[in-house]
């Protein structure tokens, strides 16, 4: 069985940090592209960052500069750290990993607010 499990979201106040955490499982993922996706109230789903079989990096550009994915395949893990947060971040941030078939986590909150 296929999961995604991400964990690290909450409130953070502008100017903050957070440091989301993914742990895949059920499905080789060094083999797998893996990013994150964001949805905030009553707008798509966006796309925010990606990170490659290779290591090489993605990112939007609303969060250039600001946020850093990274992975470890040792441990099954993607982390996205966010910095200098805004209130224009706030969404449910998703754990996706992209391969043979595609995987989406639950969603975690992520709520920039002072």
């Amino acid at each position: 069985q296929v999961q995604l499990v991400e964990s690290g979201g909450g409130l953070a106040q502008p100017g903050g940090s957070l440091r989301l955490s993914c742990v895949g499982s059920g499905f080789t993922f060094s083999e797998y592209r893996m990013g994150w996706y964001r949805q905030a109230p009553g707008k798509a789903r966006d796309w925010v960052a990606g990170v490659g079989t290779d290591d090489r990096t993605y990112y939007t550009d609303s969060v250039k500069g600001r946020f850093t994915i990274s992975r470890d395949n040792a441990k099954s893990t993607v982390w996205l750290q966010m910095n200098s947060l805004e209130p224009e971040d706030t969404a449910v941030y998703y754990c996706t990993a992209a391969g043979m078939r595609d995987y989406w986590g639950q969603g975690t909150q992520v709520t920039v607010s002072s």
